[in-house]
């Protein structure tokens, strides 16, 4: 196994993010496939897209969102549970400049109470392609957020940055998100030897359906058997025999067991809060600061890296 596949982290040292480093290393590449110059490049603006939605149903669309993210964003897949799909193309030649994946959060915010977690979605990806200009990404964001609250119940958009690929969020402060502080995502995360390709992951992964699927496998349970015993996101522990229940959670600490593991830091988080309406957005931006005192005008974070 290489080593950068295992830490890819290890040796990087540029003051910009991984990100940002990959699009670079682009650059050439992509103009080529575009038939363009570094000088037709630099004279785009934002005005030479246009921005769209891309429902589930368009197959074709979503898998170019798909490779999209995989070619151009540094997680290099999608997320868990995908739910809404956005991209911008090149006016002229009708080139995919741009996406965003929203997805259902791992765990809620619970910024706007309780009662409201539901009104959460994740921006869980999000990149340009390495020609766009200057302001491409904010604008599909802050399009992607506005079609959501018109189009959608969904009111709260969440984001993380991570400090180990040197992210600060720099995008969500320049679309002025509100800042939530740096104590989200796992302490460890874990690598499975065994599928390189998946990169590193965390905790949570054990007890995604495909993984619980696996583990039913295993210990000799049909698929037929475990659709029953399956809910939206979870088993149904409570229709599982005892003798089961044990079983599969041993072969969780058998997988768990077999990964590599590592120590993260705790990630960046930011919060954008829109409305339908100027008042609603106004008035669940004002339960925002009563909820939140204490993170309600939290400064940005200024230095790159752990």
């Amino acid at each position: 196994m290489k080593l950068e596949t295992v830490d890819r982290f290890k040796d990087y040292d540029k003051e910009h993010c991984w990100q940002y480093d990959i699009r670079m290393s682009k650059l050439d590449e992509d103009l080529a496939k575009a038939g363009m110059t570094r000088d037709d490049a630099s004279n785009l603006k934002v005005d030479d897209f246009f921005f769209r939605y891309v429902d589930k149903s368009e197959a074709e669309e979503c898998r170019k969102v798909r490779e999209f993210i995989e070619g151009n964003e540094w997680l290099s897949c999608l997320p868990n549970r995908p739910t809404h799909r956005f991209a911008a193309y090149h006016k002229a030649t009708g080139i995919m400049a741009g996406a965003v994946v929203m997805a259902t959060p791992n765990s809620f915010s619970h910024i706007l109470g309780a009662d409201n977690k539901d009104l959460e979605k994740l921006i869980a990806r999000g990149a340009c392609i390495s020609w766009s200009p200057k302001g491409l990404g904010s604008w599909i964001i802050m399009k992607s957020i506005k079609w959501m609250a018109h189009n959608t119940t969904f009111r709260v958009f969440t984001a993380y940055s991570d400090p180990e690929a040197k992210e600060l969020g720099t995008i969500y402060q320049a679309c002025n998100f509100l800042y939530l502080g740096q104590q989200s995502g796992n302490q460890k995360q874990y690598f499975d030897p065994n599928n390189p390709k998946g990169g590193w992951f965390g905790d949570r992964t054990f007890r995604h359906k495909s993984k619980y699927a696996i583990y039913a496998r295993n210990i000799g349970i049909s698929k037929e058997q475990w659709k029953e015993w399956w809910g939206d996101y979870s088993p149904r522990w409570d229709l599982i025999p005892e003798d089961i229940k044990i079983l599969l959670k041993q072969e969780e600490k058998n997988y768990i067991a077999s990964c590599m593991s590592r120590d993260v830091p705790a990630k960046h988080k930011y919060a954008y809060i829109e409305g339908p309406s100027y008042k609603e957005t106004k008035r669940l931006r004002e339960l925002f600061k009563t909820t939140n005192p204490k993170i309600a005008n939290l400064p940005y974070p200024k230095k790159r890296g752990q």
